[in-house]
């Protein structure tokens, strides 16, 4: 591994912890109450390795083949202190058994189907000893209504979060949304604050808020957010896909 390539990545994430602390001292929270996400998405797994040597456990990837095997050689690359590994992308549900061997937690569950696909395939992963745990999940919310971009509409969200409470392998954390591009990331934050609200009056354990890039990562911690996910501050422009 580069030494030069480590002591840049030190100090971006340096620089992006620095903007986290600032966000939740100005909100008024506390540092802990937001985790961040490194969005490792077309860079190679020894950048990610690095990554979690200099402190960081949570991961992101947005696209199942080139996840897989990057979690499998950042796992050889860092034996003692492997990352949690979150799916943050939208996934097709033929993808489920695939992204249940290396994903903790998937982000981007936006229908009854996808979510009754991956339950059966945490539980075929379960009997094959390829797992152990439940998969934890987020409702991704269509905050503009544009189906391109993946997400479930506002209005049916407490449907969905009530159908996933009835797939056993599953446990609902709670909801992510990415801000839509031609309006004020501020507002958009603001209007997943309130679905989180009203999605916890009836799951109160589902009070994760997924919001916030490298671009915005500030105005969604000052409305709420939990867990930022941070990809070009930490790594720079986009590189090349781990083979």
């Amino acid at each position: 591994m580069s030494e030069a390539r480590r002591e840049e990545l030190k100090a971006s994430l340096a620089a992006v912890e620095e903007r986290i602390a600032a966000a939740c001292a100005a909100a008024g929270r506390a540092r802990e109450d937001v985790r961040l996400l490194g969005v490792t998405k077309t860079f190679p797994a020894a950048d990610a390795a690095l990554l979690v040597e200099l402190g960081l456990r949570n991961l992101a990837e947005n696209r199942d083949q080139e996840a897989g095997p990057k979690a499998a050689e950042v796992a050889g690359l860092s034996p003692g202190a492997p990352p949690r590994w979150h799916m943050v992308g939208s996934l097709q549900r033929n993808k489920a058994r695939s992204v249940v061997r290396w994903a903790a937690e998937v982000q981007s569950v936006d229908s009854a189907r996808l979510a009754d696909a991956l339950g059966r395939a945490v539980g075929n992963a379960r009997d094959a000893g390829e797992r152990t745990d439940p998969l934890d999940v987020l409702i991704q919310v269509s905050l503009d209504g544009d189906p391109a971009r993946g997400g479930v509409p506002v209005a049916d969200v407490p449907a969905l979060a009530e159908h996933l409470t009835h797939v056993g392998e599953l446990r609902l954390r709670g909801v992510m949304a990415v801000a839509p591009l031609a309006e004020d990331p501020g507002s958009a934050f603001a209007l997943l604050a309130q679905v989180s609200h009203g999605l916890r009056k009836d799951h109160p354990n589902a009070a994760e808020v997924s919001a916030g890039m490298s671009h915005d990562l500030e105005q969604a911690i000052t409305h709420g957010s939990t867990c930022v996910r941070v990809g070009t501050a930490l790594l720079g422009g986009r590189g090349l896909a781990s083979p």
